[in-house]
């Protein structure tokens, strides 16, 4: 998937996903006026959320290796009036373009603690560009239920390569997202938490929410035609293509649902 399909994408999908983001946001308690880092912020809509939750005296920077990603996010900043209160920056996540403490939190969502990357040292930039006491948080897409009445389908997509990410298969197990409050631990983050946030969508669903999960079964299950069976390959294609004349978003019965796993913690002094 170029750059400009998958921009799209994460634009038509976040209609499932803003108000289950907004939730996780909120639950970190995000300083008034504070200043923070979103780390692989791609198109910046995650941004929008957190200067939400500052108010107008806060501020926050975008990161992203994608240079197409950050020219959107500024100019839906731009749009929105918010240009002097989110701005963006291109870089690498493991060697972040930031002073030591520089920042009163830091957070990334689907992207620190995805494979292929190695988390500590992720971890340990992120701790070093935020100041004593200030918030560190990883979250990421942890588990759907999207084909209601094909459990064997489902399991047998989430069996495929694509259907494991964002881990990979024959990994250290302690490398596994869901492992990160042992991250936090040997790095020395205090007060960690970690938590679950749900999403559901149900019939009958409008135009946004029905855009909104077919992009999120193209992102979730992309070539997937060579690691399932034909009878699999042939349901898929049933009820999972867009152009499918018995595609499963029409169920006049239909319901889905997603969670984000989060997790947080305060360095040290």
């Amino acid at each position: 998937m170029g750059a400009d399909s998958y921009i799209q994408s994460l634009l038509v999908s976040n209609a499932l996903r803003r108000s289950t983001l907004r939730e996780m946001l909120g639950a970190l308690r995000l300083p008034k006026g504070s200043r923070g880092l979103d780390l692989g912020c791609g198109a910046g809509l995650q941004c929008l959320l957190a200067a939400e939750q500052i108010g107008p005296s806060g501020h926050v920077t975008g990161l992203d290796i994608s240079e197409q990603m950050l020219e959107y996010g500024r100019k839906m900043v731009e749009k929105a009036g918010l240009a002097e209160r989110i701005n963006f920056q291109q870089g690498d996540v493991a060697r972040l373009p930031f002073s030591d403490d520089t920042f009163d939190w830091v957070y990334s969502i689907d992207c620190v603690g995805y494979a292929p990357w190695e988390p500590l040292p992720l971890l340990r930039e992120m701790m070093r560009a935020v100041k004593p006491g200030g918030i560190v948080a990883i979250a990421a897409w942890s588990s759907e239920q999207l084909l209601p009445g094909y459990p064997r389908l489902e399991a047998r997509l989430r069996a495929t390569t694509a259907g494991i990410a964002p881990f990979e298969q024959g990994r250290d197990p302690s490398l596994h997202f869901l492992r990160a409050l042992g991250w936090f631990r040997e790095l020395g983050l205090r007060g960690s938490e970690a938590r679950t946030f749900a999403g559901s969508a149900h019939a009958p669903l409008s135009d946004e929410l029905r855009s909104g999960l077919a992009a999120l079964f193209e992102m979730r299950w992309p070539e997937v035609e060579s690691e399932l069976s034909a009878d699999d390959l042939e349901q898929f294609r049933r009820l999972c293509l867009p152009d499918s004349s018995e595609l499963i978003l029409e169920l006049p019965d239909y319901f889905a649902s997603f969670t984000y796993a989060l997790f947080w913690g305060e360095v040290p002094d």
